[in-house]
């Protein structure tokens, strides 16, 4: 009883699929787009064109309030960013040049670098902030 209903449907699948277009046939061309902020969609060229539109403010599937943009945990991290903190670890507590360490003889040299890094990733949250209010 099953089967006759299914092999209907696979035969109405074709003629279906072929038929979404007005004059029944494939599109010939089709068109990505992408917009800016407030462009609209450009409208097909010819009845045989497809456009396919997107804006560039919101590239990603995942709506805005459902991303997680805080740190990933160690545990969801590759094992060649969990080797570069401990090596980042090690050298902090050797008291390597550019640790920024009170410990070591080159350790104090790093201090001035963590601040600009630290100024500059203050600035893009800033930023990032700044950007998303609508």
């Amino acid at each position: 009883m099953l089967r006759p209903v299914f092999i209907a449907a696979l035969l109405a699948l074709p003629s279906a699929a072929v038929a979404q277009n007005g004059n029944g046939q494939a599109p010939q061309r089709v068109r990505s787009v992408t917009l800016a902020k407030g462009q609209k969609c450009p409208p097909a060229a010819s009845p045989d064109e497809v456009v396919v539109c997107q804006t560039l403010d919101e590239p990603y599937r995942i709506p805005r309030n459902l991303r997680n943009d805080g740190p990933i945990p160690a545990a969801n991290q590759s094992w060649v960013n969990r080797a570069a903190a401990d090596d980042q670890t090690g050298r902090v507590a050797g008291g390597l040049p550019d640790t920024c360490s009170p410990v070591g003889t080159g350790g104090q040299s790093g201090c001035a670098m963590q601040q600009n890094q630290q100024w500059a990733a203050e600035k893009r949250a800033q930023a990032r902030a700044n950007s998303s209010v609508p």
